[in-house]
């Protein structure tokens, strides 16, 4: 678990995590729900991205959201959210030289943003103010504590 987890930021640090934390994973939330409700055909007939995708990408944009959101299994989703952005990125995005930002139409712009908050989030954890903490970090101090008995 320490490897997964690493430290918790706390302090200031910790709040800053909480803020971006609660706007990300509710965008994210938002931004998947539509999706979570017709996970294999959310793009629509014809798509050039097969079902599956489809499924995971609405999957790890709610899921992921609720974990950003709670602070709950934060590195696994960081990484399931990283995952998706950066496909979006490369199979869509850029294959269609959609612009950075643009006020009519598609842009990358959302999918740069949401990649690079899960790559802090992957990077840094979910600060202190989180469940992850709630739960993993007592787990840690007994794994330490009986491991310190042992050597008496």
């Amino acid at each position: 678990m320490q490897r997964l987890f690493g430290q918790f930021v706390g302090g200031r640090g910790a709040v800053g995590l909480l803020i971006l934390r609660l706007v990300a994973g509710s965008a994210l939330m938002l931004h998947g729900w539509p999706k979570i409700q017709h996970a294999m055909s959310w793009m629509g007939p014809g798509a050039p991205v097969p079902g599956v995708f489809q499924f995971l990408a609405a999957f790890s944009e709610f899921f992921g959201g609720l974990a950003f959101l709670t602070g709950l299994l934060t590195p696994i989703a960081a990484l399931g959210v990283a995952a998706t952005m950066l496909f979006a990125l490369l199979a869509v995005h850029f294959k269609n030289h959609d612009p950075f930002v643009s006020p009519h139409g598609t842009s990358f712009e959302s999918a740069l943003i949401y990649l690079s908050i899960a790559m802090v989030m992957l990077f840094t954890g979910p600060g202190a103010i989180s469940l992850d903490r709630l739960f993993f970090r007592e787990r840690r101090q007994n794994a330490i504590l009986l491991e310190t008995r042992r050597l008496d």
